[in-house]
């Protein structure tokens, strides 16, 4: 605190402040010459805001101030007081422009009859004397420019040069046409501070008189100013000034002096929360229908530099762009799609419209500009067609040599977002990726793992070269890189050479990271259930993501449905990790996911064809509905399986309660008078060279069976040329019918007694598992991580895993249903 005290040698004190604390001060005269409007500088410790009329006040002569120039520190603080700050410069601050970025004293913000306003009537501020305070400030800008000359190195020094991020707008340099519309943040000339504090005098001198476009000339002009400068030209009052007056003239500017305010005040980084920016958003808002689109785009550019969210504003120009979108060139489509990524929204309307100008330029884009195509696109979640996603996939996969690494893996964003499967880029991604991944931030390579497992695409040299970067790597991965990677090799079932000390490095950064998870719990659980996948269970990590805090936040409080991922991570810890004696989810929440779960697996939706196939040439073989159960063995894993009991001599055993029910007949079921054997089924579909007849022809991409002694009648109506019903001939000349073959199918289990319980110890439990494309790696035969975990876990819980795969089920479902039956008898029983 200061003590402020006023004293005429002659009279008792006539005016005085007192403070709350009294401290020893000593007095400083006030020069006697020139008194009216007098403004001592701040080194003098002293800053008057109030108009001082001659008349009616005592003179000033021989008069003494009393101060103390600790009350200047910074750790003294006056409640009353506001010092200017970076985010929102003071209006009412008076002086000139701060001595020293650096120094530890804040300029004195009191005054006596202060007034807030600026008002070239009422307040002393435009009545500045400069003097020896501007040939101080001068000093001071000058000693700015070298201070701190190395922060900027070392700052770049802390960070791996190949983890830096990349720029999202080189495609803006490879056209001239993007200089009409796209901000430029270099400076021709720079300002020198001799010319700023002559700019910032003429303010005080001109003051109303300044016109809209001096006033835009000098925004324009101290935009030059260096950047060290900045603070401090902020910071001073006449600065603040020449903002009032921009303000009192706004409706006077035209559009162009407008935009080089915007560009002034973007060049001396006004931070994006200062008020007078609202008025200015405000009224470019109001403006919109009268200005043409290269000054539109720009304004948003400008907008986004600021790091300014101007909804109001883009939802007009969208609403311009909408009813101009047939006029729009190439490089202003292109700009236009940046701005609303960066907006991350647009009008669904408006991305069609813009979606079939993409297909009408793409074959003129450069390579950069479909990479910036994509992430706006990506950023706004709107989707490209099916179509489009491969013309882009074409154009890249064929150059894909001379893509930027920023470019390419925008596009392969996009192909993860639309879940399209281009085999060439594909292919080319596999040539080009592995040589690229050690010149990548961590960033990039994390999306190129990303979207590999996105879309099933294994590639073990990708992958090995991810492999090989990631325990260097690691220390740059936030928790949400971290997770992703581990989910990636995890998701595609794959193990690097190196993949213990690749688990070890990224679950290090998920326990360095934990306080994160409370923002973004679904990261960590991405991570776990990556882990569990792979076969780890890391028990603190585990104890700490089942902790009733933690399911609490990941229930309520994020705005994921996380509900699934805790069941999934829980039931597995169950069955896998029975050493583990941590957390587990409460039953109430597993009843209710679990019911949840097996709810939506009993939808119409949910049915697929191939297993409703399967399920009924079963329960013909079987002998009806109550020998085989579809369901959800296992809740956790998310996806049905058909159940089959057998007893160790190989008869089924009926379990299924649900089908029995009103599916049986009343009467005792007989036997039809024949008992058929497995001996007998094979004698039958081998005929008389006993030889086995079951194999895959590779030569035929549809992977369909052959029966070498079996000759096909078919025709394309399902009738034989015998006039039969879809049936097989053998070589005996013995026709067998879909009828015959189920009547003897059937005759095996009629002898049995219809749902007779059987000891558990005697039954074994088959899970047949009816596999899609969507089950496996793209390509091949290999099972993506979370069906292999559930294989291995039906394997600890009892169960034999009966694979019925895509290649060999989807080719049998056009053939005749004595097919289906004998290759599916041959799964079960063979």
């Amino acid at each position: 605190m200061a003590t402020l005290m006023f004293r005429r040698l002659s009279r008792p004190v006539k005016k005085a402040a007192t403070f709350s604390r009294t401290v020893d001060c000593y007095k400083k005269e006030v020069p006697g010459k020139d008194h009216k409007g007098k403004i001592c500088s701040p080194d003098e410790g002293v800053t008057l805001n109030k108009v001082v009329d001659s008349e009616k006040i005592f003179r000033l002569l021989n008069y003494h101030i009393l101060y103390n120039p600790s009350a200047y520190t910074r750790n003294r603080r006056v409640a009353s007081l506001r010092v200017c700050t970076d985010d929102e410069e003071c209006e009412d601050s008076a002086g000139s422009v701060h001595s020293s970025l650096g120094t530890k004293q804040a300029q004195n913000t009191y005054s006596i009859t202060c007034s807030r306003r600026l008002s070239s009537s009422r307040n002393t501020l435009l009545d500045l004397v400069f003097n020896k305070a501007d040939e101080r400030q001068v000093h001071s800008l000058q000693s700015e420019k070298l201070k701190n000359v190395n922060g900027n190195e070392k700052k770049a020094n802390d960070t791996e040069v190949s983890d830096a991020k990349e720029d999202a707008r080189a495609f803006q340099k490879l056209r001239t046409d993007y200089k009409l519309f796209c901000y430029n943040a270099n400076v021709l000339e720079l300002l020198s501070a001799e010319e700023c504090i002559q700019i910032l005098h003429k303010v005080t001198v001109l003051k109303s008189k300044l016109t809209p476009e001096m006033i835009a000339e000098y925004f324009k002009t101290l935009g030059c100013l260096p950047p060290e400068q900045h603070v401090a030209v902020k910071s001073d009052t006449r600065f603040a000034m020449l903002c009032r007056y921009s303000v009192e003239n706004l409706s006077a500017f035209h559009s162009s002096q407008l935009i080089d305010i915007l560009k002034a005040f973007v060049y001396l980084k006004f931070p994006p929360s200062h008020s007078l920016l609202n008025v200015y958003e405000v009224e470019f808002s109001r403006r919109v229908w009268d200005m043409d689109l290269n000054q539109l785009l720009l304004i948003a550019d400008l907008w986004r530099f600021l790091g300014r969210s101007v909804p109001q504003y883009l939802e007009i120009l969208f609403s311009f762009a909408s009813l101009h979108w047939k006029n729009l060139s190439l490089p202003q489509l292109v700009q236009l799609i940046y701005i609303i990524g960066e907006a991350r929204k647009a009008p669904p309307d408006l991305m069609q419209k813009i979606e079939s100008l993409v297909l009408k330029y793409i074959d003129e884009m450069n390579l950069e500009e479909v990479g910036a195509v994509c992430l706006g696109f990506f950023k706004s979640k709107s989707r490209f067609s099916e179509y489009l996603m491969r013309k882009i996939g074409e154009k890249v996969a064929l150059r894909m040599v001379e893509i930027s690494n920023f470019a390419l893996v925008n596009v392969l964003k996009m192909f993860r977002f639309t879940h399209v499967d281009h085999l060439q880029f594909l292919n080319s991604l596999g040539q080009v990726a592995a040589h690229r991944i050690p010149s990548m931030g961590t960033q990039g390579i994390m999306h190129i793992a990303l979207a590999c497992a996105a879309l099933h695409f294994l590639d073990e040299k990708i992958l090995d070269a991810i492999a090989a970067e990631l325990p260097s790597k690691a220390p740059h991965c936030r928790s949400k890189d971290a997770a992703k990677f581990m989910w990636s090799f995890a998701s595609l079932n794959y193990e690097p050479p190196n993949s213990l000390e690749v688990y070890e490095a990224l679950t290090a950064q998920l326990r360095l990271k934990l306080h994160e998870f409370e923002k973004f719990p679904e990261h960590l659980l991405t991570g776990l259930l990556a882990l569990a996948f792979a076969g780890h269970f890391p028990h603190d990590l585990i104890d700490f993501a089942l902790s009733p805090t933690f399911v609490k936040l990941a229930t309520e409080v994020t705005a994921f449905e996380l509900k699934k991922d805790l069941l999934t991570l829980d039931a597995s810890v169950g069955i896998e990790c029975l050493p583990y004696k941590g957390n587990r989810i409460s039953p109430l929440l597993r009843r209710e996911v679990t019911d949840m779960m097996c709810a939506w697996a009993s939808t119409d939706l949910y049915v697929r064809l191939e297993v409703a196939e399967a399920l009924s040439s079963l329960q013909t073989i079987l002998g009806g509905p109550h020998y085989v159960k579809q369901h959800m063995i296992l809740p956790h894993t998310r996806s049905c399986d058909l159940e089959v009991h057998l007893q160790m001599s190989g008869k089924s055993v009926p379990f299924n309660q649900e089908g029995t029910a009103g599916l049986l007949p009343k009467h005792n079921i007989k036997g039809s008078g024949v008992l058929v054997t497995d001996e007998l089924m094979v004698q039958l579909l081998k005929g008389k060279s006993g030889k086995s007849s079951w194999k895959v022809n590779e030569k035929n991409s549809s992977s369909e069976l052959v029966y070498p002694h079996t000759v096909v009648t078919e025709t394309t109506t399902g009738k034989s040329s015998h006039g039969g019903s879809c049936h097989s001939e053998l070589s005996d000349g013995v026709m067998v019918t879909d009828d015959l073959l189920q009547n003897l199918v059937k005759s095996k289990n009629s002898a049995e007694i219809p749902f007779t319980r059987t000891p558990k110890s005697g039954v074994q439990k088959l899970a047949v598992q009816v596999t899609n494309r969507n089950h496996y790696c793209y390509g091949s035969h290999r099972l993506l991580g979370l069906h292999s975990m559930k294989q291995r876990q039906l394997c600890k819980l009892g169960y034999v895993v009966v694979e019925i795969p895509f290649w060999e089920w989807f080719p049998l479902l056009k053939r005749s249903r004595s097919e289906k039956l004998a290759y599916l008898h041959q799964k079960v029983f063979g």
